[in-house]
């Protein structure tokens, strides 16, 4: 047969089995082909019951041009303890052989390789000195399969997943923040400003009618001071003079203007230039009223 249409003939016949393999129950098995299509690799997991129970045994499956004319060759990739399968991964079973049919395919010679590892055949065997073994020592024989199993066969345990702590992540999030430049000189700034407030003095010149019918000035000092506890060597007095020539003068402290000299605060009283007494119910054109807050 040309090489050109018997390897058209075995693509299409591994892109059937491609197909097949998605409609078979494979159990544990893993079978599919690699990039190339005519290279294959299996995991055929130990069968329960068996020496090698827990193990997988991988296997790489190589297809000939004319497949599936000629049967495929098998080499087991992991060790195995085995009378049939040697140091080399080098399988002997019938199949494989003489018994080879082009009505098999790959998943049934994997189904084929999983009944060897359950059932071994000494009669046949490709490793005598374990076949040996076998008949007359089959516990120590078991012994051996479960070791080179462990040894060998054993998936890799998984990785621990690393958890996070609930507590970290709260005492992340809820830790006290570092304040802020801005926040420090906001404080810095409004500090300086309590402190140094310094003393101010309004001064309002309300409008009143004299005797002629003429609106006069009187001026009217208002003292917002927050400092009265001043010392008496800062205290001074206020003099202003109204349109009219009359003089108001208001006292910032009380010590000058009583003589008491003991630093005790004194109600704070308004004096006229014209003399003392009872404030006139309506504030002549000459005089100048002070209110001391």
């Amino acid at each position: 047969m040309p090489d050109g249409l018997s390897s058209a003939m075995t693509i299409k016949r591994i892109h059937r089995e491609i197909n097949d393999l998605k409609k078979e129950d494979m159990g544990g098995i893993t079978l599919a082909p690699t990039d190339n299509l005519f290279l294959w690799r299996a995991g055929i997991p130990g069968p329960e019951g068996s020496v090698y129970e827990g193990g997988v045994f991988n296997a790489e499956i190589q297809l000939a041009p004319d497949y599936p004319f000629m049967a495929p060759k098998v080499t087991f990739l992991t060790r195995i303890y085995h009378m049939n399968i040697s140091d080399r991964g080098n399988v002997c079973i019938d199949i494989l052989k003489h018994n080879w049919s082009p009505a098999l395919s790959i998943f049934k010679v994997v189904l084929s390789l999983s009944s060897l590892l359950t059932d071994p055949n000494p009669r046949d065997p490709l490793v005598p000195s374990i076949a040996n073994e076998y008949t007359r020592n089959r516990e120590q024989h078991n012994r051996t399969a479960r070791e080179w199993t462990r040894l060998y066969a054993r998936p890799p345990a998984p990785s621990p997943t690393l958890k996070a702590t609930p507590g970290l992540a709260s005492r992340a999030s809820t830790s006290t923040p570092r304040p802020s430049a801005s926040t420090s000189s906001s404080r810095a700034s409004s500090t300086s400003r309590a402190t140094g407030k310094a003393k101010a003095s309004r001064t309002a010149t309300p409008l009143v009618e004299n005797g002629t019918g003429r609106s006069a000035s009187a001026a009217i000092a208002i003292d917002d001071s927050d400092d009265e506890g001043s010392t008496a060597s800062g205290a001074s007095r206020k003099r202003k003079r109204g349109a009219g020539g009359g003089t108001l003068i208001s006292d910032d402290d009380d010590a000058d203007s009583s003589g008491d000299t003991t630093g005790t605060a004194a109600p704070k009283r308004q004096k006229v230039a014209h003399g003392e007494g009872k404030r006139p119910t309506q504030p002549r054109p000459d005089e100048v009223i002070v209110i001391d807050d």
